[in-house]
C-alpha cells in the first residue's frame, strides 16, 4: 500500500468507509460485505444464545443491516450505528419499516450515553476494517458499550509483521484484549481463519 495512503488511514481511519458506500451508491463500487443473509457465526451463536426479547442490543458498523435485522427477528430492543451517512441512509431505504433504531455514529468517539448501555453488542468485522494503529482504541471503544455480553467475530492471523489492508485481521492478543473494563472472555474460539470470541461481565 502507497505511504501516502497509509498517512490519509492514520489520520482518517474511518473515513474510507463513507467513499465506499457512496461509490456503491453511485454504482461505481460494490460493498463486499452486502450479503443476502446475517453472518453464520452469528446465526449459529444466537441458537445457544439468551432469548431476545426485553434485551437490548447494540450493532456495531452495521452497515446494510444484516445483523442488525436478524437480532430485530429474535426480539432484541436493536440499535445498529455506522459511520457513514450514507449507509445509514440506504439501510433506512433497505428497510422502511425496519424497528431497529439506525443511527450515524463514530466508534472511536460514541455517544457518552451508550457508556455500558446494552446486553448485547455485536462486533462483526468493524474493528479489523481499521489501520491496526487504530486497534487498541477501536478495542477499548467496543468494550466500554457493553452492559453484559459481547460477541466478537473477526477473520484471524497470527502474531507477527502487519498485513497490507484493509482489512487487517486480529491477532490472538488483539482478541485477548478484548478483556478490559470488567469484561473476561467466556469463549474464544478459532475456526480455521476466523475468530469467534464471547465476553461477558
Amino acid at each position: 500500500m502507497p505511504s501516502d495512503d497509509r498517512r490519509l488511514q492514520a489520520a482518517n481511519p474511518t473515513g474510507w468507509f463513507e467513499d465506499l458506500y457512496a461509490e456503491a451508491e453511485a454504482g461505481t463500487a460494490s460493498v463486499p460485505w452486502d450479503l443476502p443473509r446475517p453472518q453464520q457465526h452469528l446465526v449459529e451463536w444466537a441458537h445457544e444464545a439468551p432469548d431476545g426479547p426485553g434485551r437490548s442490543a447494540l450493532v456495531v458498523g452495521c452497515g446494510y443491516g444484516r445483523d442488525s435485522e436478524f437480532l430485530a427477528s429474535l426480539g432484541y430492543d436493536v440499535t445498529a450505528f455506522d459511520v457513514s451517512p450514507t449507509a445509514i441512509a440506504a439501510v433506512q431505504a433497505r428497510y422502511p419499516d425496519s424497528k431497529v433504531s439506525y443511527v450515524v455514529a463514530d466508534l472511536l468517539d460514541p455517544p457518552a450515553s451508550w457508556h455500558r448501555a446494552f446486553d448485547l453488542v455485536v462486533e462483526n468485522m468493524t474493528v479489523q476494517a481499521l489501520p491496526v494503529s487504530a486497534h487498541a482504541s477501536a478495542i477499548e471503544s467496543v468494550a466500554s458499550l457493553v452492559g453484559s455480553t459481547l460477541l466478537v467475530l473477526a477473520v484471524a492471523r497470527d502474531e507477527g509483521p502487519e498485513p497490507d489492508g484493509p482489512p487487517w485481521p486480529l491477532t490472538p492478543s488483539e482478541i485477548l484484549a478484548f478483556e478490559t473494563g470488567g469484561l473476561s472472555a467466556r469463549r474464544v474460539v478459532r475456526d480455521e481463519s476466523r475468530w469467534l470470541a464471547e465476553f461477558g461481565r
